[in-house]
């Protein structure tokens, strides 16, 4: 609809501009005999260039190519003969008129070859910048040569027979008149493409607002930031200046959103940016990349200035805020990194400045952290190898292996524990006390959770025995509600019966939101999966814990098994927490047996199962077959080291 909008709006600029300078030039015209117009004639002349011109620009128009540009300029080209002819019939004198063919049919093909070069200069990009002064100048071409080369074909034989011809002064009021009606209409066609391209700009600009801004707190956002980070750095090189970048991470923010709701959250992050914003000087800029993440960088001279400003930036943040129903204060955890003295470039600088907020977080740092690369490497360390976990997650490039579990009262393989595994393919093994941590604090742990859960029961259902096999859960995946359902699914995927599965958990993770652990391990006990709790005896150890959920079986922690020899007191412990299992009806199982005497004593005082490498080291599954691992000893004694190195 626009587009036939501009059609009729150009045609009708056009068309009149074309008729108006006919009827000036005709009214010019020295016949030398008593001159008339007939109206109607001249209406439909003015129909004629408006409708013809019409037509050749939207055959113009109607494909981008120059065929098309051309067709519609021919088009043109003879609207405006048809015109010109039209408004010769007009034009009434006391004459005979005659017409020489040769110049009537010259003035045809000018205005058509030059309207068509012209539309056929204005439809191609080959000419750059003067593509609009040459059609202009062809189009022009077009009409006068038309009208000139017309008018010589022209031959009055004067003959006197009218009694009221147009006086020079009438003449000259006409032609005025005509004249005024083209400026006119020339004049709105003018303001209508201006407030065009007016209407375009404010909407191009309010577009590129929105795209460089963010939507809560109108601050810029990532994409903004990083243009505006670019031309700071260039204004730094050219003047010889510093920049400073600053990394903000809010901290109580998500405890905001648990509480309060999600729009007080907004509320928060709208009322911190107003602060913040507040406090930046002329050149300094401060953004939210997302979440309640925001940079700010500004670029100083003395380091007392950089100072002066993350001090603003602190105090904005730190000061309470009232919102709604309830007052808050936020702080933030705040890293710096200078140009040129910490990076060279936008993306270092940033990442530095990143680096340096980390530590502050890690830290619990009351005051901003500024970039140091001896202590900082560590944090890029960790962050290397969280994105080098998350890389081997998505590939499947980790390994779960197997420790036996063993009765020791009847020497036969009870289970196995799934022990993730993670082998770098530049740094070799990384021990799970590394990267476990590591996942937690990059939100890789449910994903994590997820893939050993499935690769366990997966592995298990391959075996040819029914034995059990046993997952760790960390507290992050036991506070996520959908983990029955999870659980649920992933039996159904794989097949493994719901009796064959056991989760084993610390007592840490269970105190961390208590009611809500019990209720999802009750339901997740309702499945028919096993629940071991696991490092019994170091932490809470709560009785509490043990009476308000039916455990199914208790993991004695290692710490007491390696401290078996020569230790009466551990003994007791061993006997008291081993008599509690018996009256609570809960088997326990002893971790980290390495020693023939450590098997000894635990036999000797009565505890049911044991794991430990005396009876065999973390294996992965073997590929040679389904089932690597032994079903029982058939009465034997529980073998040693070398014995079950291949049975796990």
């Amino acid at each position: 609809m626009q587009r036939f909008g501009w059609l009729f709006l150009t045609s009708v600029g056009a068309g009149a501009t074309i008729w108006c300078t006919h009827f000036v030039a005709m009214l010019a015209y020295k016949a030398g005999v008593p001159v008339a117009l007939d109206p109607v004639l001249t209406i439909v002349s003015l129909i004629v260039a408006i409708g013809g011109t019409s037509i050749g620009l939207a055959v113009a128009t109607w494909r981008q190519n120059r065929l098309c540009s051309i067709a519609g300029g021919i088009l043109v080209g003879a609207a405006i003969s048809a015109m010109h002819f039209t408004g010769m019939a007009a034009y009434r004198v006391d004459g005979i008129i005659e017409w020489r063919w040769p110049y009537v049919i010259a003035s045809l093909l000018c205005a058509v070859t030059f309207a068509g070069a012209a539309f056929a200069a204005l439809g191609t990009g080959q000419l750059g910048r003067y593509r609009i002064p040459i059609g202009t100048g062809l189009l022009v071409t077009a009409i006068a040569t038309l009208h000139f080369v017309a008018m010589t074909a022209l031959r009055i034989v004067p003959l006197r027979l009218s009694a009221t011809p147009l006086d020079p002064a009438q003449m000259h009021a006409l032609g005025l008149a005509t004249a005024l009606v083209g400026l006119v209409v020339i004049a709105t066609g003018v303001f209508a493409a201006l407030i065009d391209r007016w209407t375009r700009s404010d909407a191009m600009q309010r577009l590129h607002h929105m795209a460089m801004s963010d939507a809560l707190t109108d601050l810029p956002n990532r994409v903004g930031f990083q243009n505006e980070l670019t031309r700071q750095l260039g204004i730094a090189r050219a003047t010889n200046t510093r920049l400073g970048f600053v990394a903000i991470d809010l901290d109580r923010f998500k405890e905001i959103n648990d509480v309060h709701g999600h729009k007080a959250g907004d509320d928060v992050l709208a009322a911190l940016a107003h602060r913040m914003r507040g406090e930046m000087g002329r050149h300094d800029v401060v953004a939210r990349l997302g979440g309640d993440e925001f940079v700010a960088i500004t670029r100083f001279e003395d380091r007392l200035q950089l100072a002066a400003f993350v001090t603003r930036i602190e105090t904005a943040l730190k000061t309470p805020l009232s919102i709604g129903q309830f007052d808050t204060s936020v702080g933030a955890s705040i890293g710096i990194a200078v140009y040129p003295e910490d990076a060279g470039d936008a993306e270092t600088l940033a990442n530095n400045a990143d680096l340096a907020m980390y530590r502050a977080k890690s830290e619990g740092s009351p005051t901003p952290c500024f970039y140091d690369a001896p202590l900082d490497q560590i944090i890029r360390d960790r962050r290397e190898l969280a994105n080098d976990l998350r890389r081997a997650i998505d590939e499947n490039r980790l390994e779960v292996h197997y420790q036996v579990q063993a009765s020791i009262a009847t020497q036969e393989v009870t289970g196995y524990e799934a022990l993730l595994r993670w082998t770098h393919p530049e740094r070799g093994p990384i021990s799970p006390s590394v990267f476990i941590p590591i996942a937690e604090e990059n939100g890789l742990i449910l994903p994590l959770g997820e893939w050993v859960m499935r690769r366990a029961c997966t592995d298990a259902v391959g075996w040819e025995n029914d034995l059990k096999v046993a997952v760790n859960v960390s507290p992050v995946q036991l506070a996520h509600a959908d983990l029955p359902r999870l659980f649920h699914q992933i039996m159904l995927d794989t097949g493994l019966p719901p009796r064959r599965l056991e989760i084993e958990l610390t007592e840490t993770a269970i105190m961390a939101d208590r009611a809500h652990a019990l209720h999802v391990l009750r339901q997740i006990k309702a499945l028919g999966v096993g629940v071991a709790l696991d490092d019994f005896g170091t932490g809470y150890s709560s009785l509490e814990t043990l009476r308000a959920f039916p455990f199914d079986k208790i993991k004695l922690d290692r710490l007491f098994v390696s401290e078996l020899d020569g230790s009466p007191e551990t003994i007791a412990i061993i006997r008291a927490v081993l008599a509690l299992g018996k009256s609570l009806s809960i088997p326990v199982l002893a971790e980290g047996i390495e020693t023939d005497l450590q098997l000894d004593v635990l036999r000797r005082e009565g505890c049911d199962e044991a794991q430990g490498f005396l009876l065999g080291y973390p294996q992965p599954v073997s590929a040679a077959g389904p089932s690597p691992f032994i079903e029982g000893s058939d009465g034997k004694p529980l073998p040693g080291r070398n014995d079950l190195s291949n049975a796990a």
